[in-house]
């Protein structure tokens, strides 16, 4: 039975860190095989896992309506389509990478969106676990993109923007009727303690966050080397709230902790 993890929050809040870390947490207690899914435009999460992304979904759709492609006798379009998005998938030994990138035109992601998400449905079964890093803001929610989730990861910087982006996302949650068993809250990159406004606009909103991850030089340091954050020691603040986060997500599914 494969268990699905969707990241999503504001843009700045450190989702793709959080959800590398998560794949982190999974690949190095051999919970495996993974299926990570980069379902933001602005697609970064191969760098964070250390894998070379070729070709996107977006790319490929792209090029497909664009050119004259010469279809093998006896294939259909549709099915040749889905062999090439079978080639956009980056393969290693415990992690697979599948990438959506940017659209058919400027500011166009609907279609690959859609594509994305029968492609990453079609190939869950394969997969102990899915994890997908979403693009910021809400829009994936809405083009439903993110369905079906065992466990959806809210994150917020440290900042009331963030903290009210993930109100509005667990309203459009609701409304859109999407099935997410779980859902958890995390206040990322937070300096010391979280600042008194913070706390303030979380009562308002009747949030609690589920983790508090530390501000974390060494993510900034792994960045600055373009090292992939599969590496972090397990003395990394922020490796250490994760793995505290995913004992939570994992403690009530069979055979999954």
């Amino acid at each position: 039975m494969t268990f699905s993890i969707a990241v999503a929050g504001k843009g700045g809040s450190g989702k793709t860190s959080v959800t590398s870390i998560v794949i982190r947490y999974l690949k190095n207690r051999n919970m495996v095989p993974i299926l990570a899914v980069d379902a933001d435009a602005n697609a970064n999460l191969g760098d964070s896992l250390g894998l070379t992304v070729k070709e996107t979904v977006g790319a490929i759709i792209a090029s497909f309506n664009e050119v004259k492609i010469g279809i093998p006798p006896g294939m259909t379009k549709e099915a040749y389509l889905q062999y090439r998005l079978n080639e956009a998938i980056i393969e290693s030994p415990s992690i697979d990478l599948l990438t959506m990138g940017r659209g058919e035109g400027p500011e166009c992601y609907c279609y690959p969106n859609v594509v994305l998400r029968k492609t990453a449905d079609s190939l869950a079964g394969n997969y102990a676990y899915v994890v997908m890093d979403n693009e910021a803001g809400m829009e994936h929610l809405s083009r439903r993109t993110t369905q079906n989730i065992d466990a959806l990861l809210l994150v917020s910087n440290h900042s009331v923007k963030g903290v009210r982006t993930l109100a509005r996302i667990k309203e459009l949650v609701s409304e859109l009727g999407l099935i997410v068993k779980r859902q958890f809250v995390i206040i990322n990159m937070v300096p010391d303690e979280l600042a008194p406004p913070i706390v303030e606009e979380m009562a308002k909103l009747e949030l609690n966050p589920d983790v508090i991850v530390p501000q974390d030089d060494l993510i900034y340091q792994y960045d600055l080397e373009a090292r992939p954050l599969l590496e972090l020691p397990d003395t990394s603040r922020a490796v250490s709230a994760v793995d505290k986060l995913m004992e939570m997500v994992l403690q009530s599914v069979p055979g999954k902790s």
